[in-house]
């Protein structure tokens, strides 16, 4: 989530460009799967692990991208993409695999809540909240917000931070939220009045609000409600608060690239990643994702709500647009 989605379709970066050729000689090799991840360090760190500790280490190279990097090699080059697996926004696979046809069946006796797809298994899942440091708004005199509009109020000015959507999906989470409570003509105000009170507090990347919360330099933002609980339980000046708009959700997933029949190995690992991963991301990311899961009480958030449609790359550059409108 603190990756960039901002849609450049059909681009490879320099930096993707250089990934690929560090993969060198090792990604030709026929005993080697290629793991081509959006996901954060610590994600990437739990997948790593699991595959070692369960015989896999060596038959896999794991390639970081931002989202965008990703899903434009995803949208462009469809199965002829070097990776045999892939962990990505969900949305993206599946609008990769709308256009592109470009993932094997996968099925398996996991039970997605959310119903799931045969090409692809939910990971990991994140969750948007207000958040807040605590000795900002008394030392301002800030009344505690309950909503994403109570931050529009004069008092926030400069002194709310939130993820730019154009940049981080986690800014999704919030537009989505807006959109979902006030329509998209009342929205649209909520959000130039959001806009213009975080100044130059709105940020490229989904970490970047509870950084500056964390330092004081804002009291409020917005952004992954298990970084303010991560942050409370350090015992720092922080508390979370689930805004009444709603707290929405995106999820990330594994997928097997089509390789004409040789995905044996791929499909192996894609499922180890699935499901013996699961654990060690469930702690990182505590979203329930599959039947019979739990998560601690203070994971559950109090408005968990879901857009009406399935998300996809459309649906995020409508929102997009939503924004710039907005920024007028």
């Amino acid at each position: 989530m603190k990756k960039s989605t901002s849609m450049m379709l059909g681009t490879v970066s320099a930096a993707a460009i250089v990934l690929a050729a560090c993969g060198g000689a090792e990604a030709d090799s026929k005993d080697q799967v290629i793991i081509y991840s959006n996901a954060d360090d610590e994600a990437i760190e739990v997948m790593e692990s699991t595959l070692d500790d369960k015989g896999y280490k060596g038959k896999y190279l794991i390639q970081s991208f931002g989202t965008s990097e990703l899903g434009g090699k995803m949208m462009a080059e469809g199965k002829d993409i070097e990776a045999d697996v892939v962990t990505m926004a969900s949305y993206f696979i599946e609008s990769a695999q709308t256009s592109k046809s470009m993932f094997v069946d996968i099925s398996s006796d996991l039970k997605p809540l959310d119903g799931g797809v045969t090409y692809a298994l939910p990971i990991l899942g994140n969750v948007g909240s207000i958040f807040i440091n605590t000795d900002v708004l008394q030392q301002k005199g800030l009344s505690v917000p309950k909503t994403i509009k109570d931050l529009t109020d004069p008092a926030y000015k400069d002194l709310v931070s939130f993820p730019n959507i154009m940049d981080s999906s986690t800014g999704w989470l919030l537009v989505q939220a807006i959109i979902k409570e006030y329509g998209e003509q009342e929205g649209k105000k909520v959000l130039a009045d959001l806009i213009k009170n975080a100044g130059p507090h709105i940020e490229s990347s989904g970490s970047g609000p509870i950084k500056k919360v964390k330092t004081g330099e804002v009291a409020a933002g917005f952004g992954l409600r298990i970084q303010a609980i991560d942050a409370k339980n350090e015992g720092l000046p922080i508390d979370y608060i689930d805004p009444t708009e709603g707290n929405f959700t995106l999820t990330e997933s594994v997928a097997v690239v089509d390789k004409e029949g040789d995905e044996a190995l791929a499909k192996e690992i894609a499922k180890v990643i699935a499901t013996e991963a699961r654990g060690g991301l469930l702690e990182q990311y505590p979203v329930a994702l599959y039947e019979g899961e739990q998560v601690m009480t203070e994971h559950v958030p109090a408005h968990l709500k879901k857009w009406d449609t399935t998300l996809t790359v459309d649906l995020l550059e409508k929102h997009q647009a939503f924004f710039k409108e907005a920024q007028q």
